[in-house]
């Protein structure tokens, strides 16, 4: 057996190659039709104009049903490993809720282009990286307070150090950009997706997308560290009928059926 084959791994495995791909695609069809600077351009920048945009969106709307279905399946592992924890129990359930309202930031993302729909944009931008970046803080305490019991002292370790990562990350890109949108720079940034180094602005650009390619490496990263635990749980489905017809008629006993969710020959 694969290591992807063995119970859910292949989620966050496809998670990240999958948001990669979307990435990978975009960037190269961008620079090759000339739309974007091949240096560092902001990512959603490579999904702005037509033909990339269809595809950039098609990729992450499947991405964000990625995230939201590996986001759920942590949430039951913690649930079941801390039945008993009522504080890992808070902390799980705002976990999810962070990580979905960061997946609905990525299809905002997705949906509407910077350059249509800014104040849109940016709503998705920060749901994603804002609310992505405490999920990742809050499932790091939950590592903190599930060791050594639950796993070992590294994986918090590795966490620790991502989330690190990722705050220093955010703080660049959020005090770079609150600098370069000021309006000191100009009005005509937004629709701007061509910079040369002699523009006002053009280092703080830089450093804003190279902070924001290294957030979103932060977040690969981080969900990678979910594919080992994820070799340890599968999820079944139940299927309850209440009658042997469809017909309105008095409900009886019937035997339910309980299935893995997905074939183990997946």
């Amino acid at each position: 057996m694969w290591w992807f084959q063995q119970g859910l791994s292949f989620l966050p495995s496809a998670l990240v190659i999958w948001t990669a791909a979307a990435f990978i695609f975009s960037y190269i069809t961008a620079i090759t039709l000339h739309h974007v600077d091949p240096a560092l351009p902001y990512i959603s920048d490579t999904g702005t104009v037509a033909p990339e945009k269809c595809l950039f969106g098609a990729m992450l709307n499947f991405a964000a049903v990625l995230c939201v279905a590996t986001i759920y399946v942590r949430y039951k592992q913690v649930h079941a490993l801390s039945p008993e924890g009522k504080c890992v129990l808070r902390l799980n359930r705002a976990g999810l809720v962070l990580g979905l309202l960061s997946c609905l930031g990525l299809s905002l993302v997705a949906n509407f282009q910077k350059t249509t729909f800014f104040t849109v944009h940016i709503c998705g931008a920060v749901l994603t990286f804002g609310m992505g970046s405490l999920y990742m803080f809050v499932q790091t305490v939950l590592s903190y307070q599930m060791q050594p019991k639950i796993h070992g002292k590294q994986i918090f370790w590795v966490r620790l150090l991502l989330v690190i990562w990722c705050a220093v990350s955010a703080f660049s890109m959020l005090t770079c950009s609150s600098l370069l949108y000021s309006g000191s720079f100009g009005t005509d940034i937004v629709q701007k997706l061509h910079w040369n180094p002699q523009d006002k602005g053009y280092v703080l650009h830089m450093i804003t997308t190279a902070a924001e390619w290294s957030m979103s490496f932060s977040f690969f990263g981080f969900f990678l560290t979910y594919v080992r635990d994820f070799q340890k749980i599968s999820l079944r489905v139940e299927t309850s009928l209440h009658g042997l017809t469809l017909y309105d008629t008095v409900p009886c006993p019937i035997n339910n059926e309980r299935t893995h969710l997905l074939s183990r020959d997946f």
